[in-house]
């Protein structure tokens, strides 16, 4: 699998990311142990998760898969810090002291003495300078190589990454990870002529729309899939219904014309659209993995591309 450069760091990725938020609910140990596997087989490096995801059993699961089943220098580790659960309540909090003892949670759970990239899972009360000062203390100390940000908006990324900046910082912020997709293309508007200007990666989840953009709820919600169950079916409700309809039918039209399937259509889609690093993708089983790791010689045809742009949105004006 090819690689890309995350911002202006050193830090070398493959241009696709396998997420692991499901993992230890919907993706048993068994499933993750195959999909650890075939992406590392595949040339799959990077490697998302983070101490919310569990509530710490994810990270915890990866510790173990790190010592009897796959070697730790084979990925590029990336966690996140910040989103935390406090007396069975989700809470942000990213105060310079709760921000690096959750790091250190990470790294005991993961097993391991630094992690590739380190990410402030969200934007918290705190004092823009007390959460960038831990982020220096975690490159400083040699637990992160590279810090990065989720979940900002474009102001929020412009204030983090301009004030390491100025201050010569020993971390300056070097990514982003927000969603994006066919479904939800509101990172075009600032978010990446942000990271453009300021040289910062950009990592998307749910580049399949959430699932949505696979078309496998084109017809109603099937059993066993995400928007049928108690847990996730919030995340997906959004995007079923009549506004999402017509950008489903493209994806599935351009798939069928090309000779592949509407979710590989998707993720080609945003994998090389402008400013991309590598999409950060979810799926709960190897099957549904290999049809994502089978297009990596792939490219949409720019007249495709550009008809996908407009049914979703219209233009995207940061393409050539």
């Amino acid at each position: 699998m090819r690689t890309r450069r995350v911002g202006a760091s050193n830090l070398l990725v493959s241009r696709l990311g396998l997420g692991t938020m499901a993992w230890g609910r919907d993706t048993p140990a068994s499933e993750a142990v195959a999909l650890l596997k075939r992406f590392r087989d595949a040339g799959g490096t990077l490697l998302d998760t983070a101490a919310a995801y569990g509530s710490g059993e994810v990270e915890s699961l990866l510790g173990r898969l790190f010592r009897k089943t796959v070697s730790r220098a084979e990925f590029h580790v990336a966690t996140k810090s910040g989103y935390v659960l406090r007396d069975g309540v989700r809470v942000v909090d990213t105060a310079r002291q709760s921000l690096l003892a959750d790091l250190e949670g990470s790294l005991r759970r993961l097993g391991a003495d630094h992690v590739d990239l380190w990410q402030i899972h969200a934007w918290g009360a705190a004092p823009i300078e007390e959460t960038l000062a831990a982020a220096d203390e975690a490159v400083v100390s040699g637990k992160a190589r590279t810090v990065g940000v989720s979940n900002y908006i474009g102001w929020q990324l412009a204030l983090a990454a301009t004030w390491q900046r100025a201050r010569q910082s020993p971390a300056p912020v070097s990514s982003v990870q927000v969603e994006y997709s066919l479904l939800a293309r509101r990172a075009e508007l600032e978010i990446l002529p942000c990271c453009q200007a300021l040289d910062v990666g950009f990592f998307p989840w749910s580049a399949l729309g959430r699932g949505v953009l696979t078309g496998r709820y084109h017809k109603g919600k099937p059993p066993g899939s995400r928007a049928a169950s108690d847990n996730l079916a919030w995340f997906v409700e959004p995007y079923l219904g009549e506004a999402c309809d017509g950008v489903v039918d493209a994806v599935i039209r351009a798939s069928q014309g090309l000779g592949l399937s509407p979710a590989q259509v998707a993720l080609l889609w945003v994998r090389d659209a402008p400013g991309v690093t590598a999409p950060v993708v979810g799926p709960r089983t190897a099957a549904q993995l290999e049809p994502l790791l089978a297009v990596e010689d792939e490219e949409l045809p720019e007249p495709i591309a550009a008809a996908l742009d407009d049914v979703s949105g219209g233009p995207n004006l940061l393409r050539p």
